[in-house]
C-alpha cells in the first residue's frame, strides 16, 4: 500500500488584467469592478466578429532583468507562465536556491495553446512558402507545453515534467497533478498552473459556438454567470503557479503554508467535445470529496467554474446542487473574463486566499438567477462574510474534461 504524504501550498504567483497581488484583486472585488473592455479597432479588423469584447492585460511587459538569451525561446504565454513561476518561487523563499536543482523539483503547467503569433507564423509558412517570421525558435514558442519547458529551463528544474494542455482545465489538471506526484511519494516539491495569452482568434471560437457575449457596448455588465440574460462568455488574460510541496519538507525549511490540499478528482464526460455533463461533473466532486476523505457538509465554498454559457451553468450547478445542497458559489470569470489554461490557477488561488480571509467574492451581474439553474447559496451584491475550514474549486473543459480541488485552511 502507498504511503500517502501531506501536501501544502508554500507560494503563488499570479498576474491578471485586475493585478498581479491578492490586495489589488480583492480591491476590484470588493468594488465589483470587472477587467472587460470593447476591443479597440476590432470592427475593422474582424468584421465577421460579433463578440468585440475581452479582458486583456494592458502595458504588459516581461521582467527587465530577463536576459535576451532567456527570452527568445518564449511566446507571451510563456512570459506570463514564467514571471508568476518567478513570483511563486520569490513568495516561498525558493527563488535561487539550489536545492530546486537537483531533481527535488518539477512542473506541471499548461495553456490551450502556445503563442498564437508563432502558430500565425508557421501558417504564413505553411500557405505562402516565405519563412520571413519562422525561426529556430517558432516551435519552441508554439508548442503546447511550452509553458511547463519554458518553466523547467529558466529555473533549471531537473524533476518531473507534466504537460497539461487541456483549456479551460489545464491549471486545475496541473495542480492536481503535481498534488498526486508529491502525494505519492514521487517528488517533494513542483511548481504547478497554467497561463494564457489573449487572442482574438480564441474570441473567433466562442463567437463561432454563439458561446461569446455580445455585450459590445456594455463590457462591464457582462460576463453574467448563472444569471437568466447571460449571453455567453469573455475571454481573458493571465497566468496563475503554485509551489506545491511536501508538508514536512516544507516544515523543515519553515516554509509560509496557504493551505493544504487534501482532495483532487477529474474525470471525463465521455460524450461530447462541448455539451457538459451533470452527471460526470457531480462524480467528479464526488471523487475529489472520496479522496479528501471529507463529507459534502464540510465544504463552506465552491468556487463555479461559472462561464456564462447557457448548458454549462446549467450543468454545472445542477450538479453542485446534488452534491452539497444549497452550498455558498461564484465565479470569478465575472471579473476577469474567462482566462482559460490559466482559470484553474487563478481561482484556486482567490479561493484559498478568500477562506484565510473570511470574505468571498460575489459573482457580479447576477441579479436574476436562472431558475433553469440549480438550487444553490449564490453569492451576490456585496460579498459574504464566512467561516469555513474547506473549500472546493471547480473547472471544467472543451472534450468533458472535469476537475475538482479542495483546500483546507492551514492552522499550524
Amino acid at each position: 500500500m502507498l504511503n500517502k504524504r501531506r501536501v501544502v501550498v508554500t507560494g503563488i504567483g499570479g498576474i491578471t488584467a485586475l493585478g498581479r497581488d491578492w490586495d489589488s484583486i480583492q480591491t476590484a472585488f470588493k468594488q465589483g469592478r470587472n477587467a472587460v473592455k470593447k476591443m479597440e479597432g476590432w470592427t475593422e479588423r474582424f468584421p465577421d466578429l460579433e463578440a468585440q469584447l475581452g479582458a486583456p492585460i494592458e502595458n504588459y511587459a516581461p521582467p527587465a532583468h530577463w536576459t535576451r538569451k532567456q527570452l527568445r525561446s518564449m511566446g507571451r504565454v510563456s512570459h506570463l507562465a514564467v514571471d508568476a513561476a518567478e513570483q511563486a518561487l520569490t513568495d516561498s523563499g525558493l527563488l535561487g536556491d539550489e536545492r530546486i536543482k537537483d531533481g527535488s523539483m518539477g512542473v506541471a503547467c499548461g495553456s490551450s495553446s502556445g503563442s498564437t503569433k508563432d502558430i500565425r507564423d508557421l501558417g504564413e509558412l505553411l500557405m505562402t512558402g516565405a519563412s520571413r517570421n519562422f525561426s529556430a525558435n517558432t516551435y519552441i514558442r508554439m508548442m503546447p507545453h511550452t509553458t511547463a519547458a519554458n518553466i523547467g529551463i529558466f529555473f533549471g528544474l531537473t524533476g518531473r515534467i507534466i504537460p497539461t494542455s487541456s483549456a479551460c482545465s489545464s491549471g486545475s489538471q496541473a495542480i492536481g497533478y503535481a498534488y498526486e506526484s508529491i502525494k505519492y511519494g514521487m517528488i517533494d516539491m513542483m511548481l504547478a498552473g497554467g497561463a494564457e495569452e489573449f487572442c482574438p482568434s480564441e474570441v473567433y471560437v466562442f463567437d463561432s459556438l454563439y458561446a461569446a457575449s455580445r455585450r459590445n457596448n456594455e463590457p462591464e455588465l457582462t460576463p453574467r454567470p448563472y444569471d437568466k440574460g447571460r449571453d455567453g462568455l469573455v475571454i481573458g488574460e493571465g497566468a496563475g503557479i503554485f509551489v506545491i510541496e511536501e508538508l514536512q519538507h516544507a516544515l523543515a525549511r519553515g516554509a509560509k503554508i496557504y493551505a493544504e490540499i487534501i482532495g483532487y478528482g477529474a474525470n471525463s464526460d465521455g460524450s461530447h467535445v462541448t455539451q457538459p455533463q451533470k452527471a460526470t461533473m457531480q462524480k467528479c466532486m464526488e471523487l475529489a470529496l472520496k479522496d479528501a476523505a471529507l463529507p459534502s457538509e464540510k465544504i463552506g465554498y465552491v468556487s463555479g467554474h461559472g462561464t456564462a454559457t447557457d448548458k454549462g451553468d446549467i450543468a454545472e450547478t445542477l450538479a453542485t446542487e446534488a452534491v452539497f445542497g444549497y452550498v455558498p458559489m461564484s465565479s470569478q470569470k465575472s471579473y476577469l473574463g474567462h482566462t482559460l489554461g490559466a482559470c484553474g490557477a487563478l481561482e484556486a488561488w482567490f479561493s484559498i486566499e478568500m477562506m484565510n480571509s473570511g470574505w468571498f467574492a460575489p459573482t457580479i451581474n447576477l441579479n436574476d438567477p436562472d431558475p433553469q439553474c440549480g438550487n444553490v447559496d449564490y453569492i451576490r451584491d456585496s460579498g459574504r462574510e464566512i467561516k469555513t475550514d474547506y473549500v472546493m474549486s471547480n473547472n471544467f473543459a472543451f472534450g468533458g474534461i472535469n476537475t475538482s480541488l479542495i483546500f483546507k485552511r492551514w492552522a499550524g
